[in-house]
């Protein structure tokens, strides 16, 4: 499924989601999303690589900010926004 909406090898996780004609891949945060639906970037989808402590379901007082980065089916990568973790 991974491979099929042109998720990069590297940032294959356990999470996926499709909302909007975008694809959301691992702890995406919704503050995130809802900036991705209404700006509509031409890329595939975000990703937030890895489980990082302090993101959406990894909430922690250990918490580090975190990045949330695009992708496309070319392969490119970059930075969307850095977020400040989330401490429940």
């Amino acid at each position: 499924m991974h491979a099929r909406h042109g998720v990069p090898q590297q940032f294959r996780e356990c999470h996926i989601a499709l909302v909007g004609g975008y694809v959301l891949e691992g702890h995406v945060p919704v503050e995130s999303i809802q900036r991705l639906l209404k700006e509509k970037p031409a890329v595939t989808g975000l990703v937030v690589p890895g489980m990082p402590a302090g993101s959406p379901g990894m909430e922690s007082p250990s918490g580090r900010p975190y990045d949330v980065l695009t992708f496309d089916r070319q392969g490119r990568v970059a930075l969307y926004e850095r977020m400040q973790p989330r401490f429940y």
